[in-house]
């Protein structure tokens, strides 16, 4: 006798349980973790949540909370368990596992105990998914990032760091602030020649823009952005939200296809589609701008040359 399952099947009100074309898994259930699940469920880019952690008891927590909630959702399928083999075939993989940031800690002193838990963790992931993209998502980004691709045996092009991204996102929103206009209508990253609204080059209208003669002191916006992490770990201990969205922004637009503008091993600004990172954008910068990019390689090399095991 035909089952429940199968006579809706043959009713065409259900459909027959296959591979999911896009599993996403989710590797780690402290806040950047959950935030991240929240955010692929609320506006999917995939059919199929893993969550992965170590943490048993709160891994399945974290699963039963948001399964109870799936009527509100749009992701039809979530799924958890301590053991990687439950992150097999993913599409994405995004690790959010690392040791958090502590108050008034440079994330570059974190380096040697998140470097500890990537080389646990990401043999694990290649073993069960060898053709994923993996989504990097905490500090030192850029650092991290390129040791997870160290580790894993993939092409570098399917490693990606998710930083850049959200110091784009607070920019975009100090200088929104100080101009008295939304976040979206403002474009550009920390290159102040490249810095728009709705097209118009604010450096043209102030040519001395971030300089010591700048009336208007947008200097104070870099500033922000700079310790704005520091600000949010200091008054609740963690960043998350900003963090998740962040990240899931990304994701999304690598699965619809649509390029987007991101940090990768060197804090160089790429275009990402559904087949990880595909190209650099190779802007033409001012002579002022031309130094701090030279400057920053020696920065994270001087960091990475002694990392130990790797």
């Amino acid at each position: 006798m035909a089952t429940l399952e199968e006579k809706l099947i043959a009713l065409g009100l259900q459909k027959k349980r296959t591979i999911p074309d896009n599993q996403m898994a989710v590797v780690g259930v402290a806040q950047a973790g959950v935030i991240c699940a929240i955010n692929i469920l609320g506006k999917p880019p995939a059919d199929e949540l893993v969550q992965m952690d170590v943490l048993e008891d709160k891994l399945r927590g974290e699963m039963m909370n948001l399964q109870h909630g799936s009527l509100f959702l749009q992701t039809p399928k979530i799924v958890a368990d301590k053991d990687y083999s439950i992150t097999a075939n993913s599409k994405i993989l995004v690790v959010t596992a690392g040791v958090g940031q502590q108050e008034g800690q440079n994330p570059l002193n974190l380096v040697q105990r998140n470097v500890s838990v990537l080389k646990f963790t990401i043999p694990q992931i290649v073993k069960y998914s060898t053709d994923c993209i993996i989504f990097v998502v905490f500090n030192p980004v850029d650092i991290l990032t390129c040791v997870t691709w160290k580790l894993n045996g993939l092409p570098k092009h399917y490693v990606i760091g998710s930083g850049c991204n959200l110091y784009s996102a607070r920019f975009h929103y100090f200088m929104a602030e100080k101009l008295g206009i939304h976040p979206s209508s403002c474009r550009g990253v920390s290159v102040w020649s490249r810095v728009n609204v709705t097209a118009v080059c604010l450096q043209e209208l102030n040519p001395e823009m971030r300089t010591d003669n700048d009336s208007e002191n947008w200097k104070e916006v870099h500033k922000m952005v700079v310790k704005s992490a520091y600000e949010v770990i200091k008054l609740k201990g963690y960043t998350s939200w900003a963090t998740g969205l962040s990240a899931v922004d990304l994701i999304k637009s690598m699965l619809k296809i649509y390029p987007v503008l991101i940090q990768f091993f060197l804090s160089l600004l790429c275009i990402l589609n559904t087949w990880g990172l595909t190209s650099v954008i190779n802007w033409k910068l001012k002579d002022g701008e031309v130094a701090p990019l030279k400057k920053s390689p020696h920065t994270l090399w001087d960091i990475q040359k002694d990392l130990k095991d790797l």
